[in-house]
Parts: structure tokens; sequence; C-alpha cells
């Protein structure tokens, strides 16, 4: 038996920085990329290296280069973390599962470090194998939070559920993390909206700006923890942007989302500190006309256009910084 499972790239439109502070967002897949899992029954248990995970390099330079793009690690320990945390969910639920092993290997053509989830699509394609190979079914809302767990629990990454719940649900989701619902259900509120009420968008990268989420989110945690009430404001404000954004996604009135692109940076803007160059990203947009933020952790931008006279504008001004900017394919 052999099974494939694909998980996407994927950007926040608007809302909260992070889904740790029990607010609201809106996420879309981005199915220019993705991370690729294939599963196939073998003698022995083995875990395919790919090239993200090599060892040998041509030289120093070519090693440190390889470190920058893709960090210190490749996929194999992601996979790992997934196998042992599907393993524990069906021990937990008292899941028998059949003495068959089987080899698994990846590729993945998500840009590292830019904030596109990368790791938590490879984690999402890999337990979608997992369920299918061993015809395990985990209920849609609660695979989120096992891909969570494999990263806070195994591996010791801080994250949270926002990038996994719409590789789960995949389309354009608006989720509220409501605390009181979170308690009960365990849970949030996920509904999936129409992508075709989006306005025109488009991603833009460098992919020499690339930094972690655990380098980007500066003390905000701490401080909101603490009960700042800049921060516990901030967080207020944004999740209200989501909630009028959906309001006029589900009104048919999309193209009208953009001032609150512009609000919701701002906003992020006045609390975190911001690499300059992330800045620059978006404020070029805004020269031509366009509207923009932070697509999620830094490195990357998301944004939407009028007409294909401004997204022309919008290359032209972005090459001049030798920035990548494309149209992200939400849907098949």
């Amino acid at each position: 038996m052999a099974c494939e499972a694909t998980a996407y790239a994927r950007a926040g439109l608007i809302g909260n920085p992070s889904d740790g502070y029990y607010g609201k967002t809106i996420s879309f897949v981005i199915r220019n990329f993705a991370a690729k899992v294939s599963l196939y029954e073998s003698p022995v248990i083995e875990i395919v290296p790919s090239l993200q995970d090599r060892s040998k390099y041509a030289s120093v330079q070519d090693l440190y280069e390889d470190v920058k793009s893709n960090g210190y690690y490749g996929g194999i320990r992601l996979m790992k973390a997934t196998i042992c945390k599907f393993i524990e969910y069906c021990e937990e639920n008292r899941i028998a599962i059949p003495d068959k092993k089987f080899s698994i290997r990846y590729r993945s053509t998500i840009p590292r470090r830019l904030g596109l989830a990368g790791s938590s699509a490879l984690i999402t394609a890999t337990l979608r194998c997992l369920m299918e190979y061993y015809d395990v079914e985990i209920p849609k809302p609660l695979q989120p939070n096992l891909i969570l767990r494999v990263e806070m629990e195994e591996l010791g990454i801080s994250a949270g559920l926002q990038d996994r719940v719409i590789q789960v649900y995949e389309g354009c989701v608006y989720m509220d993390f409501d605390q009181e619902t979170m308690a009960r259900q365990g849970y949030g509120i996920y509904k999936e909206l129409d992508p075709a009420s989006l306005p025109p968008l488009f991603i833009a990268y460098r992919q020499d700006l690339g930094e972690g989420s655990e380098t980007f989110h500066n003390n905000i945690r701490e401080r909101w923890m603490e009960g700042d009430p800049e921060v516990v404001q901030a967080m207020l404000d944004f999740a209200s942007y989501a909630e009028e954004a959906r309001g006029l996604l589900e009104a048919g009135r999309g193209r009208e989302i953009g001032p609150l692109l512009d609000k919701n940076f701002n906003r992020r803007r006045s609390i975190f500190n911001l690499d300059p160059r992330n800045v620059d990203m978006v404020e070029r947009a805004r020269k031509v006309g366009a509207h923009a933020k932070f697509s999620g952790s830094g490195g990357a931008i998301v944004g939407c256009y009028e007409d294909e006279t401004m997204y022309e504008a919008l290359l032209e001004i972005m090459r001049e910084g030798n920035i990548s900017v494309f149209k992200p394919v939400i849907t098949v």
C-alpha cells in the first residue's frame, strides 16, 4: 500500500498576529507552495532524508548558505515527532493499529523562514498519510490540536493553532479562538469563507529576510500575560479587524477590506519592533495604492490591489527592491 498527502503554505490575511491571545483571524492557503509526503509499505520503518536534510557540502560557503536558507534542521525531526504523536493519540484513544512498517519521504517547495508555515505543512501532510495508511479517523477540528502538540510537546517549538487550522481545512477560514469556547470544547470556532469573495491578492517576499516566529514575537507574549494595557488593547483591535473583514466578505464586499489591512499593519507596528526591510515591502506596496500587511511572522507580506495596472506597478516597484511577487492560488 502507498499513499501521498499534500499540505500548502498559508497567509494570515487579517487579525491577531497569533491565535495565542484568544483573538480572531482570517487565513487562506497558498497552493503555489506545498509540502508533499509519500508513504509506502516496506520491511522496516525508514524516514528517507531529502535535500533539506543533507550533511555533505561542496564547501564551507555552501554549508553556510544552506543554513541561512533552511536553518539547522530539516524535516526528519518533524516527521519523527509526528509519528510519535500519532502513536500516542492512538494509544490514548484505544485505537488498535496493525503492525505495518513503512518508508516515508517528503519534498517541499515552501520557502523557509518566511512565516509561510512550512514546518506545520510538513507535519500536516505526514499526519494525513499516517491516518490513511493505518485507516485512523481523527475528527477534523481536533487535527490542528494534534499537529500543534507535535511542535510544542515533542519539539519545544512555540506555536499556535492558526496555521494548523487553515492547513487542515484549506481554502479561506475565519477563526475565533474565544477563551470560553476553547476551554469548553478544546478548539475554536472555525468558519469556512468563500475564496471567491476575496479581493485580488498578492504575496511578496524577500529570501534574504526570513526570520522565525521566536525572533519576531519579541516580548509581546510576556507583556500580554502581565496585562500590559497597550498590548491587551492591540489584541482586541486585531480581532475587531478580522470580525469586520469577515462581515464584508460574507456581504460580497471583499474589495473593501484593503483599509483594514492597513489598520492591521499600523497597529502591529505600534507594539512590535519590526525589521525596517520588512516595513519597506509594505511601504512599497502602499506607494502604488495597494494595501498590505505581514502574512506571518516576518519576511513576507500579503496585500490586495485594484486592477492589473496596479499589479504591474506593484511588480515594478518590488523588482527595484529585489522582492518577489506572485498571485496566490487558493482553490483548484
